[in-house]
């Protein structure tokens, strides 16, 4: 009898521990917000535009360069854009909410200036798994950020 109340409990806390987790992925909206991306030099605001989701570069550790102006996006192949600022640069672009998940978004790195496909997935309510790739998910990196101020 001792040992039924026991896994009673523990089937009650796993319980709610998944539903808790299904709860957070399957609410579109729980991925808006402020993230510190994984080198801890900047962070985006991840926002809602229509049906889609967006994200942009609202601080940077080290917002200027050695001369003291503000960091542009020297690495864009496009010559247009290397004289933006990063400050405000739309990162993350046309996500969807499927199935628990963020997909069919791309990312750009303006560390290298190059644009991946992207899905990103939240770990739990303070962290989210981003994954970048080339051509299929499993040639990649996942990067994992931080909530600011949840």
């Amino acid at each position: 009898m001792k040992y039924m109340k026991q896994l009673s409990l523990v089937l009650i806390l796993i319980s709610w521990t998944i539903t808790g987790f299904t709860n957070t992925n399957d609410n579109p909206d729980a991925v808006l917000g402020v993230w510190l991306n994984s080198s801890g030099k900047g962070q985006i605001q991840i926002y809602k535009q229509g049906n889609k989701y967006y994200g942009k570069l609202i601080w940077l550790k080290e917002p200027n360069d050695e001369q003291g102006k503000p960091k542009l996006d020297v690495n864009n192949p496009d010559k247009n854009a290397k004289n933006k600022p990063l400050l405000g640069l739309v990162i993350l672009r046309d996500f969807v909410h499927d199935d628990g998940e963020w997909t069919g978004g791309r990312i750009y790195d303006p560390q290298n200036g190059k644009d991946y496909k992207c899905y990103m997935k939240l770990k739990d309510p303070k962290t989210l798994n981003v994954r970048g790739y080339i051509g299929i998910s499993m040639l990649g990196r996942t990067e994992v950020w931080t909530r600011v101020n949840p």
